[in-house]
């Protein structure tokens, strides 16, 4: 038995969104409910939709509308994409405000080098028309940031997603602290980031020590 429904909390971002579709499933999703902290969400809770966001399965909960409409559209146009996690803490924000987005001189945004889009800031993203735009500035990328707002990852399945999700948020963090401390940084080479993006990549890993994860069978 869930335990009873608490109310909102001001303290926190609701406004965050996790997609996965669901295998043998086409155009059906798990996406947390609109609401709910992450330290809520169970498998109980999790609500079925289609790709335009629309619940599939009863439940007393419900989607995010403004989230999905991003969400929909990558898992709609990207084969390869099967989980998607759109969120904006505090860094990855400030570095989605800053004109030269991410800085790839650091360690970890070294490993972003060529993988992110950038798309201009149209409003909450709440309507379909903007989805062409949004898959535009994404190409054949795995990152997006949402300027002005935050950014999405996308990638094969859930942990990978995350592990990307968590490199970029330590890639912002390292520019944000870097950005606070006087005089000149220490500028990396295209051919040196490139490389860190490429050694970064998973099926690399995967290659050269097998499986990364139990059920990890992914070519």
């Amino acid at each position: 038995m869930l335990p009873p429904r608490q109310p909102p909390r001001l303290d926190r971002d609701d406004f965050n969104h996790i997609s996965l579709g669901l295998p043998g499933e086409p155009t059906r999703y798990l996406v947390n409910p609109f609401g709910l902290h992450y330290e809520e969400v169970t498998p109980e809770n999790l609500l079925v939709v289609n790709a335009s966001g629309e619940l599939v399965t009863q439940s007393d909960d419900k989607p995010n509308p403004a989230g999905f409409a991003l969400h929909g559209a990558i898992h709609a146009a990207r084969d390869d994409i099967h989980c998607v996690i759109h969120t904006h803490t505090s860094a990855v924000t400030a570095i989605a405000m800053k004109e030269a987005g991410f800085s790839h001189d650091n360690f970890y945004g070294a490993q972003l080098f060529g993988r992110v889009g950038y798309h201009a800031f149209e409003g909450i993203t709440l309507y379909d028309e903007e989805r062409p735009r949004m898959l535009e500035s994404l190409g054949d990328k795995h990152v997006l940031v949402l300027r002005n707002h935050g950014l999405a990852v996308g990638e094969a399945d859930a942990a990978r997603a995350f592990i990307l999700l968590w490199v970029c948020q330590r890639a912002a963090e390292i520019q944000c602290h870097t950005g606070m401390i006087p005089g000149p940084d220490v500028r990396l080479s295209d051919e040196i980031r490139r490389g860190c993006a490429r050694d970064a990549a998973v099926c690399k890993m995967r290659r050269e020590r097998g499986p990364l994860w139990p059920g990890d069978n992914a070519a």
